[in-house]
């Protein structure tokens, strides 16, 4: 089972990643994510970062508007979409690229959908609420199933695993199959081993290190380490000073089989990624 074309169909169109290593821009629209809570929770703010992202090299905006940082308290899905969908309508004006939405509530999702969202990011791979899938399904949207261990106000309280990649391939492989029965087409379906997210330090190495395995179940990968906690422990840079760790982590895991990387600092990225692609295909890659 798997893909039989290196593209997401997306409503904006095909994303191929077949020789080219895919930028995802973050944008959060929360005033308490770890990295840049508050910087672009207003409408004119968001708006400009999107557009900046797009003309950088963003091929995908992943749009947040509830943080998932460790300890992080849950918020309703009518906050979250006071937050969203005002932003939302006025970005699908401005930008051509697909528009994932970062959620693990259907409802959420099924409003950003109807209003011309792309796709869905989903921290929990379809657990955290039983109809994600089916709404997914049903707008023709793609969806990234991505792991996690608990939840986030809870998933970095000694997270433990007795074998780390065979556990996460076994959660990714399962939410495949969930996609797959509600009738999500496999040409929609990208896989995140979740870094950061119920995973210790050397969780988040291993995974790394290990990433080819995660090719055996045949989607393609995205991988987030921007400005994450992995960075911090190995360099003790705080989190607006970790570029060129995550730079690292993100030539790292192209060379080792992410087709997606997620990242804030799109620019700098950008490069990075085109300079592992040429690496990774010997100079047969596409910019």
């Amino acid at each position: 089972m798997g893909k039989s074309k290196n593209v997401i169909i997306t409503n904006r169109g095909e994303l191929d990643y077949s020789r080219k290593t895919l930028i995802m821009g973050i944008l959060n629209l929360t005033p308490d994510s770890f990295s840049d809570g508050g910087e672009y929770n207003d409408l004119k703010g968001a708006v400009a970062r999107a557009v900046e992202m797009e003309k950088a090299g963003a091929d995908i905006i992943d749009i947040g508007a509830e943080s998932s940082r460790p300890y992080s308290e849950r918020i309703c899905e009518e906050v979250e979409k006071k937050r969203l969908l005002p932003i939302l309508d006025e970005i699908l004006k401005v930008t051509k690229i697909p528009i994932s939405i970062d959620t693990y509530k259907s409802s959420v999702a099924r409003a950003a959908l109807k209003r011309g969202a792309s796709m869905i990011n989903d921290i929990s791979g379809l657990r955290f609420d039983k109809k994600m899938a089916a709404t997914a399904a049903e707008f023709n949207a793609p969806v990234i199933i991505m792991h996690i261990q608990g939840k986030p106000e809870n998933m970095q309280d000694d997270p433990s695993y007795k074998n780390l990649i065979f556990e996460i391939k076994e959660y990714l492989w399962q939410g495949i199959e969930l996609a797959i029965e509600a009738g999500i087409s496999e040409e929609q379906i990208v896989i995140d081993p979740g870094i950061g997210f119920g995973k210790k330090q050397i969780h988040n190495l291993q995974i790394l290190n290990r990433l080819e395995s995660f090719k055996e179940l045949n989607y393609p990968i995205l991988i987030g380490t921007s400005r994450k906690s992995l960075i911090k422990f190995i360099n003790e840079d705080e989190t607006d000073n970790r570029l060129f760790g995550t730079a690292a982590t993100v030539s790292a895991s192209i060379l080792k089989g992410a087709n997606i990387v997620r990242v804030h600092d799109v620019k700098e990225i950008k490069k990075v990624a085109l300079m592992s692609d040429a690496l990774k295909w010997e100079g047969k890659h596409e910019k």
